[in-house]
């Protein structure tokens, strides 16, 4: 399976981690969040594997302009709702490897999935 990217172009972290798969001529689909939107269902299967606190982005600027209700008192349904409304809270990259995802970008971490 050719990996697949998921995020939003002109993040950086996003840039580094295509510079590193380009760099170590790995192959990968990018599918970009403002184009293409997440869909609900491989949103709900990384949250399976990585539970809901790790693939939202409480960091990014998206998420610090909600309203203190919206920011407050959150489960998965509503960390679910609030990515699928709005990808840009979803960390960024996820690389789907096929059998497992990583979220974010960490160089030791795609080198030990690209050996």
């Amino acid at each position: 399976m050719t990996p697949i990217m998921y995020g939003i172009p002109n993040c950086d972290t996003v840039k580094k981690a295509r510079v590193w798969l380009e760099q170590n001529g790995v192959d990968h689909v990018f599918h970009d969040y403002k184009k293409a939107g997440a869909e609900a269902d491989k949103l709900g299967l990384w949250i399976d594997e990585h539970g809901w606190e790790t693939v939202l982005n409480r960091a990014g600027t998206t998420f610090k302009k909600l309203s203190e209700a919206d920011r407050t008192g959150i489960d998965k349904d509503k960390a679910v709702a609030l990515m699928l409304a709005q990808p840009s809270m979803i960390k960024r990259p996820v690389l789907d490897l096929g059998d497992r995802r990583l979220v974010g970008f960490k160089p030791d971490l795609y080198t030990a999935a690209f050996k």
